[in-house]
């Protein structure tokens, strides 16, 4: 059985056509976010802690609406147009994690992403009993 999961249409309104989340028995596929803003849907180009602490507040609402958190994320993919963001990032995205519950991830690097932000992340999440 599939879920398909979109927040309100005040808070992330979808760019283009897409689910912000799709949930497909115990997993939860997280559509990949950028550093939107959550009412006006521009993406931010501010420095890149702040578009990565965007990117995690953005995916909190989607998984928060899913009925989830990020402590049952079992997989990341981290989307950069500049390797140099690297550590930034890995600090903003850290903050988010639960300690010991690290999901696995991927890092790529990218010449650009849509609204030419500088980071997008998505998300596996396990959503079946522990």
């Amino acid at each position: 059985m599939l879920e398909y999961i979109t927040l309100p249409d005040n808070i992330l309104p979808p760019v283009a056509p897409y689910s912000h989340a799709v949930r497909a028995g115990d997993f939860l596929f997280v559509t990949g976010q950028l550093a939107e803003d959550p009412l006006s849907g521009d993406v931010k180009k501010d420095a890149i802690e702040a578009q990565t602490t965007q990117v995690m507040e953005n995916l909190q609402r989607v998984l928060t609406h899913a009925g989830s958190g990020f402590d049952r994320v079992v997989m990341a993919r981290i989307f950069v147009t500049d390797f140099r963001y690297y550590e930034a990032v890995n600090q903003v995205y850290t903050s988010y994690c639960t300690a010991g519950k690290l999901p696995s991830r991927t890092t790529v690097g990218v010449t650009a992403l849509a609204g030419f932000g500088d980071v997008e992340i998505d998300l596996i999440v396990y959503c079946g009993q522990s």
